[in-house]
């Protein structure tokens, strides 16, 4: 085929297309068995095109098309008696007209679900027409249960859930913390055209399963939210036994010793039955269904006891043999308990020792590091007898051989260094140069064999003391 009939035939497809739309209906619509639905139809602008007929088609989903209802201006309204729906449809305007011939099912079923065609009759075009689809929903009947099983390894059946005669087909779903698996739901067509939607639960039951929750749930188009159905695991098993109460502590002479049969099953137990090894009950025994009571104990309850329980599946059974002790034992759990006790005394009081010594020495370390928070006093000038100038022997003034002898003299006024803010501290120079006056020795003696020495430095720049009559 070349270009030019691909052309044609895709303008003729065009313009069929847009020839059937011509009709308007309504695309889809939706109902419920038991009632009634409008199926609306018109041709608003048929242009040059005379209207001579519109008829109504059915066409289910698995059958042919058949005639539901005619209608002709000339000849009036017309419904085949051999339709699906005959007696159920009618034309909503009596007498009808080409311009609004829509229909009206009443009392629908399931079956009728599927295409109806508005078809018109026209002159000169030929027959247009329009489709609508039925979509009937039928809100489903939704159920779960449990189903009761007994013990075992190999997976079986312990719930259903199933949603009857929906429509569409339902959704269903599980929701649990046991260790199995839900099958795959399996869709049985009913012949009313619903679809009944069933799934199942399998697990190995153990005993410890008994009583687990399990939830199936229910979606479906028909309904707001899922319906949820919560239920129990029944699962039954023979009883499971144990005995408890002995202390391994009965010493001869004890009283008010006692001996519990605990028993679990499904169904519950019925009968608790308590016998001995050797098959003779002590006389200090006295038994009340589960309970075995000893008044006191001695050498004839150094035996074996057993417990016996029995329900519909079976029995269950537990023994225990009794050690009489000469003498009360004293309790392993309070030794033990003070030997706990003095550890963890002494971690408690080494961690606390530790912590002050690594304190302690934290805070000297940190005081070492500090700068001293007082000053040395001051260096102390010393010099020798002999480093004196000659002075004559004849001097024998007690008060001046005092000032001669003296060996050190302070260089400065101590409080000076006490000054933390304004006192500059000498420099290491000022402190190891000696004063020396420059001025002529002999200049300075006087006419009598007196020195002369005057102080015109201050207080702080010089070594030499008053002045030193010789």
């Amino acid at each position: 085929m070349n270009m030019s009939g691909l052309l044609s035939a895709l303008f003729f497809l065009i313009i069929q297309g847009s020839l059937a739309q011509r009709v308007r209906v309504e695309p889809e619509v939706v109902s419920y068995p038991g009632q009634s639905v409008t199926l609306r139809c018109q041709f608003p602008n048929p242009g040059e095109n005379q209207l001579t007929q519109v008829s109504w088609i059915f066409e289910p989903t698995d059958a042919e098309r058949t005639n539901i209802a005619v209608f002709h201006p000339n000849f009036g309204a017309n419904y085949p008696t051999k339709s699906p729906l005959a007696g159920r449809v009618h034309f909503i305007l009596d007498p009808p007209t080409l311009d609004n011939p829509s229909i009206q099912i009443e009392d629908l079923k399931m079956t009728d679900e599927g295409r109806y065609i508005c078809e018109y009759a026209t002159y000169p075009s030929g027959n247009e027409q329009g489709v609508s689809s039925l979509i009937m929903l039928a809100k489903p009947n939704n159920m779960a249960t449990i189903v009761t099983v007994a013990t075992g390894n190999t997976p079986v059946i312990v719930a259903r859930c199933q949603s009857s005669n929906g429509r569409p087909a339902a959704t269903i779903s599980w929701s649990t913390a046991l260790n199995g698996n839900a099958t795959t739901p399996t869709k049985t067509d009913n012949p009313d055209n619903t679809v009944t939607v069933q799934s199942t639960y399998m697990l190995a039951p153990q005993p410890a399963d008994n009583g687990k929750d399990i939830s199936c749930m229910v979606s479906h188009r028909t309904m707001s939210k899922p319906d949820n159905f919560p239920m129990k695991l029944v699962v039954e098993y023979p009883p499971q036994v144990q005995i408890i109460g002995y202390d391994n502590n009965w010493y001869r002479g004890r009283t008010s010793a006692f001996l519990t049969c605990q028993a679990d099953g499904n169904p519950i137990p019925t009968t608790v039955t308590w016998k001995t090894l050797s098959g003779l009950m002590p006389e200090t025994v006295q038994v009340r269904e589960n309970r075995l009571a000893v008044q006191k104990v001695d050498d004839t309850i150094n035996t074996t006891f057993i417990c016996e329980v029995k329900n519909s599946l079976g029995y269950g059974r537990d023994q225990i043999t009794i050690f009489v002790r000469d003498s009360r034992q004293s309790m392993p759990g309070s030794s033990t308990g003070a030997i706990i006790g003095g550890i963890l005394c002494v971690i408690i009081l080494v961690a606390i020792i530790a912590t002050t010594i690594v304190m302690v020495r934290k805070r000297q370390r940190k005081n070492t590091d500090r700068p001293p928070t007082h000053k040395p006093p001051p260096p102390m000038k010393t010099y020798s007898y002999s480093d004196r100038p000659s002075i004559s022997k004849s001097v024998s003034d007690p008060e001046l051989m005092h000032h001669e002898t003296q060996k050190e003299e302070p260089m400065t006024d101590l409080s000076a260094y006490y000054d933390d803010k304004d006192h500059h501290e000498p420099s290491w120079e000022d402190k190891q140069t000696p004063y020396h006056d420059d001025r002529d020795e002999e200049a300075m003696m006087g006419d009598n064999g007196i020195y002369y020495i005057t102080s015109s430095s201050t207080r702080g720049s010089s070594f030499m003391s008053p002045a030193v009559i010789v």
